[in-house]
């Protein structure tokens, strides 16, 4: 088998439909997100970022900085090993425990990326708890798919969002065999929330724990901003609380929330936790100061609400088909591989806005969308030139409209 050819042959497939992912030459600047330089055709281009996962801008905030700065003059820049052997600084414990008290939880565990917790967590729980049933949301994250299969317990999927048709599985399942409910609280491609107390309520009657990824909603929900559920007022009847630092937090790593007894489980027994190298100690300082901060000011909840609604209205005021989100995510509906990849190349080169598409396989064929995720600091002018942008391109590339 000619091996180069064969990988050549399916990148050309994926340029032929429109899906070949081009990244963005990007340079952060600390102090002035959302504005980031943009390296391309051998130049420098000023861009207003539209798309990141640095929700609240907490990735440039000084005291995370600082924090970090610290923590690298005091610990070095790695941990030096896993947390097993030689790995575990005192940031770490300080970051479980500050993560615990915030999920309201008895006990939390680090992970590399929110990932890593996703796969490791079920895959854990799958391959340990004898003859575990996992009922799983259609639209559950790759992460969380990935750790049901290489879990290989047996796995239901019930329609999103549908508590019905969650109880209509549970209620056909064998009652003695133990059961695990898996959702998201935030769905980050179209914006909807999961009816958390609902499904909380089905999943007790049947006698089954409940796992919730919070990984778009970490620090944005709640008045201390764990997510949306403390602002259900769930959180103490969800099993697990899974979340990330990449985000809002605005530095990277994963964790779940728990009772000492399951943290314990899953850090004596899954293998994506053992064998991983810790945390950089400056990482953990990063993400400490960070929810600290977060669970303080309220009021940068506050206003990232406030954008993203202004967003939406503004946007749809123009015709501009955003799906009928009620987070802070604001997808714009295209439709079309090839025309999402154009706007969104049109977008950066024309205006000097930065908004990544969004394809097969994130979303399904025709449901290709702009991703739009505003934050705190877009400010109204900024907004202004998106929309004014928008527009423009619709009209150019003869993208339909909401009406049409």
């Amino acid at each position: 088998m000619n091996f180069e050819q064969f990988f050549a042959d399916r990148i050309a497939d994926l340029r032929r439909e429109g899906r070949y992912r081009i990244f963005a030459d990007l340079e952060r600047q600390a102090g002035a997100f959302p504005m980031a330089k943009n390296y391309r055709d051998g130049q420098v281009h000023d861009v207003t970022v539209w798309c990141s996962n640095d929700y609240l801008c907490m990735g440039q905030h000084p005291e995370v900085i600082r924090a970090m700065t610290e923590a690298v003059q005091t610990c070095g820049a790695g941990a030096g090993g896993t947390r097993n052997i030689s790995g575990t600084n005192h940031y770490h414990v300080l970051l479980e425990e500050e993560l615990a008290g915030w999920n309201r939880k008895e006990a939390a565990l680090l992970f590399n990326s929110g990932y890593v917790a996703n796969h490791t967590t079920l895959s854990t729980l799958g391959n340990t708890i004898p003859g575990l049933l996992i009922f799983s949301d259609a639209l559950n994250h790759n992460s969380m798919i990935e750790g049901m299969r290489h879990g290989k317990a047996h796995r239901h999927i019930w329609k999103h969002n549908d508590v019905a048709d969650l109880e209509r599985l549970l209620a056909a399942a064998d009652p003695a065999a133990p059961k695990l409910v898996a959702f998201e609280s935030v769905y980050s491609m179209d914006g909807d929330i999961a009816p958390l107390a609902a499904i909380c309520d089905v999943a007790e009657k049947y006698g089954a724990m409940t796992y919730c990824d919070e990984v778009h909603a970490v620090g944005m929900y709640g008045q201390e901003g764990s997510g949306v559920c403390e602002r259900d007022g769930v959180l103490e009847r969800v099993t697990i609380v899974q979340g990330t630092l990449a985000k809002a937090v605005g530095v990277v790593g994963g964790y779940i929330a728990a009772s000492h007894a399951l943290c314990d489980f899953v850090r004596s027994f899954g293998p994506g936790f053992i064998f991983s190298s810790a945390l950089p100690p400056a990482i953990a300082a990063g993400a400490l100061a960070s929810i600290r901060h977060l669970r303080r000011h309220n009021e940068l909840r506050l206003r990232h609400q406030e954008r993203a609604a202004t967003l939406k209205a503004r946007l749809t005021a123009e015709g501009i088909p955003v799906l009928p989100s009620v987070s802070h995510i604001v997808p714009v509906m295209v439709g079309d591989a090839a025309l999402c990849k154009q706007a969104s190349d049109d977008l950066l080169r024309r205006h000097n806005i930065y908004v990544q598409p969004i394809n097969y396989p994130t979303v399904p064929k025709g449901a290709e969308r702009l991703r739009i995720t505003p934050s705190p600091l877009h400010d109204d002018a900024m907004m202004d030139r998106l929309v004014a942008a928008l527009v423009d391109i619709w009209a150019n590339l003869g993208i339909r409209k909401a009406a049409e």
